[in-house]
């Protein structure tokens, strides 16, 4: 069985990782970890886990003090806090999975532009996996540190990898108009996401100024053979709890239709498990609860544009099921264990 523990755990993204890795087969959680409520019962907390989860949540110093007890370390916690933890966990040769921003930027100097901090742990930032997996899995099966991507990422860079992998896009011409569901704000008390302000609402937010540009934009570039990629990424609140909806704008640079684009995107994610390109378009709620996405495409001949649209659960696809995704990887399992789940409807 592989050990593990979890740093942040009572946060929306550390509750669906307990609740992924309780159902794993192969997994034992060892302590769950919360600065704001060491010493109550987990399932006190959340009472969907009533008679389930029942391990009291421990301090971050406990948690410290059980290290050497675990193969794996889960940490969702806010940017700045994952240095210390991360290198004393890797020092005690247990895996790291960052859900967190520490180590998803190669640039330090980009990192403290974007995150207002000074990189404490620069020399772990080569050895640092970017894990999004569809596109970094061989690498993923041998690292020790991994990045677990940002939600909007998540879906922007699935659906415009396959255009930039096969030069079909004019590089500089990528719009990102990008909605999430209000469980992406975390679960801190914040009065822009309380249900008077956001319900029968939609807003922009940080508009060219989000803090996953640069994350989105490197590995765009990544993906591209011609140089950096910019982009102009807007995102938005709506009120829902959960789902990620990504719609990408760029020019085609050759005459091509939405089929022959279809057919491309099925061959490139063909071993893909959890990436359906659909003949249609995506909604959140049809992979809300999953660890899906979903990926639609439309070309509009009168503009020379391509729109690709895709769908995610920010929470498990966009986070807890990714970092699962991973870990199954980093440790041999089959990809799909404990996360092949179709969403419920209605």
């Amino acid at each position: 069985m592989i050990k593990a523990g979890i740093i942040g755990s009572t946060g929306y993204a550390g509750q669906q990782l307990a609740w992924f890795l309780y159902k794993h087969p192969n997994v034992n959680v060892e302590f769950y970890a919360s600065h704001n409520y060491a010493d109550i019962a987990y399932n006190d907390i959340y009472n969907n886990y009533y008679s389930y989860i029942e391990d009291k949540c421990v301090n971050m110093e406990t948690a410290i003090s059980k290290l050497s007890e675990i193969d794996v370390l889960f940490i969702a916690m806010p940017h700045g806090k994952s240095f210390k933890i991360t290198e004393k966990a890797l020092s005690l040769g247990v895996k790291v999975i960052d859900l967190g921003a520490d180590f998803r930027l190669k640039s330090k100097e980009e990192y403290q532009q974007w995150y207002g901090l000074k990189h404490e742990s620069v020399n772990l930032l080569s050895k640092a996996v970017y894990g999004l997996t569809e596109l970094n899995r061989e690498a993923i099966k041998k690292c020790n540190l991994l990045a677990n991507p940002g939600c909007y990422p998540t879906a922007t860079i699935l659906a415009l990898t396959p255009l930039l992998k096969n030069n079909l896009i004019d590089i500089t011409s990528i719009i990102v108009d990008a909605k999430s569901g209000v469980s992406g704000a975390g679960r801190s008390a914040n009065i822009g996401s309380l249900f008077t302000e956001c319900n029968e609402s939609i807003k922009a937010y940080a508009v060219s100024s989000h803090r996953h540009t640069p994350e989105i934009e490197q590995e765009l570039s990544n993906a591209s053979s011609l140089g950096d990629v910019k982009i102009c990424f807007t995102p938005h609140l709506v009120p829902m709890n959960r789902g990620i909806l990504s719609t990408c704008y760029s020019s085609l640079k050759k005459e091509i239709t939405a089929e022959e684009l279809i057919s491309l995107y099925k061959d490139f994610y063909k071993d893909d498990y959890f990436v359906k390109i659909l003949d249609g378009l995506p909604e959140t709620r049809w992979v809300k609860g999953s660890n899906l996405c979903h990926i639609g495409i439309k070309v509009d001949t009168r503009t020379n544009r391509v729109i690709v649209i895709s769908a995610i659960d920010n929470l498990i696809k966009g986070a807890a099921g990714q970092a699962v995704q991973n870990m199954n990887i980093m440790f041999g399992l089959d990809e799909t264990t404990s996360l092949d789940i179709i969403a419920m409807a209605p």
